[in-house]
């Protein structure tokens, strides 16, 4: 089973507007609801490519409910912890002249949901692969990462980080499956600036010297290199399309790329990444299985 974690998941409401008069009443031409969060996007992506998934984390309130409702009806599978104060955020996108967003900061989560959350861990079996992916809430500790790796290292499963900078270091001890920064965050590791893609495969080597298996690196219209177990260093070229939605493609390369591995190799599994990424990148939404395979074919 492969089970991702999102700690504060959303609600996304996106408007879309002519033109925004601030200080005034607006309204929208067009307006769109998306159910999300890294490892959420990651669940919705593989259940398009037919992989299962469990989506595990915490949710709050009538927005809550709505995730939880909205995920299922996606063929995503969840086991999430509710809390009983407070209510699930809601990230606004206003799409105009000039793009804004505001995002909801979420519920705060008490100890004792901390705990109901570890405890679901404790279902997790050898084989099995656990994807942590994005920040993580004031309200959690911030070495979490740590400590669910600390509960499950005991097991033989396969993990995989998509994370900031910090949280993404902080665990390469573990050596981790999968890790998957893009350009400007490998280079914010390191504090450097990242000019081409020899910089990239430099750095991501460094990642693997720290403990990381394997090292997977978009770089939007540049492409994509992984950096695999087996030594050997693969580049793919980016696909050209009109780029709708940058939200979700990362998430969406990394679903893709643990569904290649079940079925493929590395070279296989980062085609298939690099084309369920830009899938999400050229649509509105998450990527559809059948665009990802449209792409798929093309690379």
């Amino acid at each position: 089973m492969i089970y991702t974690i999102t700690f504060n998941p959303a609600v996304d409401y996106i408007i879309y507007a002519d033109k925004i008069n601030t200080g005034s009443v607006n309204r929208a031409v067009k307006e769109e609801i998306y159910f999300g969060g890294k490892g959420i996007n990651v669940s919705l992506v593989l259940a398009e490519l037919g992989i299962p998934s469990k989506a595990l984390g915490f949710v709050a309130g009538f927005t809550g409910d709505a995730i939880e409702k909205g995920v299922t009806c996606d063929n995503v599978t969840t086991d999430f912890v509710h809390l009983d104060k407070g209510f699930s955020r809601i990230n606004v996108k206003i799409k105009s002249d000039i793009e804004t967003e505001l995002n909801g900061r979420g519920p705060e989560i008490p100890q004792e949901k901390t705990e109901e959350f570890f405890r679901k861990l404790n279902k997790i079996r050898d084989n099995d692969t656990v994807v942590l992916a994005g920040s993580v809430p004031s309200s959690l500790p911030s070495d979490i990462y740590e400590k669910i790796l600390d509960r499950i290292g005991d097991k033989k499963i396969k993990v995989v980080v998509d994370a900031e900078k910090e949280l993404m270091l902080n665990v390469l001890k573990y050596k981790p499956f999968l890790v998957k920064p893009n350009n400007f965050e490998l280079g914010e590791m390191f504090g450097v600036k990242l000019r081409s893609t020899d910089d990239v495969v430099k750095y991501a080597s460094k990642l693997k010297k720290m403990g990381a298996m394997n090292v997977l690196v978009s770089m939007a219209a540049d492409g994509s290199v992984l950096l695999d177990e087996n030594g050997r260093t693969h580049i793919f070229g980016a696909y050209q399309g009109d780029v709708k939605n940058s939200v979700g493609a990362g998430d969406s390369m990394v679903a893709g790329f643990i569904a290649g591995c079940e079925c493929g190799d590395f070279e296989y599994a980062l085609k298939l990444g690099t084309a369920a990424g830009a899938a999400t990148a050229f649509s509105e939404g998450l990527a559809k299985r059948n665009d990802i395979f449209r792409l798929f074919e093309q690379l």
